[in-house]
């Protein structure tokens, strides 16, 4: 229990802590925050798991009405996206959906924190102990900090993403040459080593979203913005080990918190008889 939670009138009847894990609104990010909730409650966590009220519609539809009514101490929450409603089922485009989601969903996420802590009050469930955030959804940290928690963010790229997308954004600042026009996509310069702290590392072997022709592409200054927040945290979780990527993560370690790391988490739930 946190010095907060204590001055709150909360008081250690409950032993069990309580997670609340909130992935990023897509398929690739919220099945690995789910095997993390899997994993933190076969340790006995209590979960609370948060999705957006329009993937949380997806899912009655496509699974049934009951597909989320989860166990006594797993279970599901919602809050909007910020994004107009709509009828159309598919996922929205990624840049609007992450531009709505950081500017319009701390609010309802405060609010539900705060009421999750309302029903510890009466007995109903622990009060909220950390939060697992997606790193793209680094609002997660500012919750924390009001509510005097914890807050771990997972990274489900690796830790190689991680270390480029923070050295863009230093060179970008910096002045240095970056991709000037879509000549530089096919000429030698995607043959240089661009990035320090990766050794032997090429331009043209990064994702293409590095290879942008445009310094100040919205997307990938959300991503800057993003990764500059996740300092704040308590630790990132980043999904890789010490040997694949040694050198990297020794980098890391100068620019972020603590950083936890693990082979594939799908592994992990499928060894885990309990889940």
């Amino acid at each position: 229990m946190t010095q907060k939670q204590a001055e709150m009138g909360f008081t250690t009847e409950f032993v069990k802590p309580h997670a609340v894990l909130i992935p990023a609104p897509f398929q690739g990010h919220i099945n690995p925050m789910l095997q993390v909730a899997k994993i933190l409650h076969s340790k006995g966590f209590h979960i609370t798991f948060v999705n957006t009220e329009f993937n949380h519609k997806r899912v009655l539809k496509s699974r049934g009405v009951n597909a989320l009514d989860g166990l006594p101490d797993f279970q599901f929450e919602t809050i909007p996206d910020g994004l107009p409603p709509t009828d159309v089922d598919d996922t929205p485009e990624p840049q609007s959906l992450c531009d709505s989601t950081s500017k319009n969903c701390l609010v309802p996420f405060l609010n539900l924190v705060a009421k999750l802590n309302q029903y510890a009050s009466s007995g109903l469930n622990p009060p909220v102990s950390c939060i697992f955030s997606d790193r793209a959804m680094t609002f997660s940290v500012k919750a924390a900090e009001e509510f005097g928690i914890p807050v771990v963010l997972l990274c489900a790229m690796s830790a190689c993403w991680l270390w480029g997308v923070s050295r863009y954004h230093s060179l970008i600042y910096k002045d240095l040459e970056s991709i000037k026009d879509e000549s530089y996509l096919t000429n030698e310069h995607l043959d240089e080593d661009w990035v320090p702290g990766m050794k032997s590392l090429r331009l043209r072997e990064l994702p293409s979203l590095f290879h942008l022709t445009d310094p100040n592409d919205p997307f990938m200054e959300f991503l800057m913005a993003e990764v500059g927040r996740a300092s704040k945290a308590s630790a990132i979780i980043l999904n890789t080990f010490d040997e694949l990527e040694c050198n990297v993560l020794n980098n890391l370690s100068s620019m972020f918190p603590l950083y936890l790391y693990h082979g594939p988490s799908s592994y992990a739930c499928q060894s885990n008889p309990t889940e």
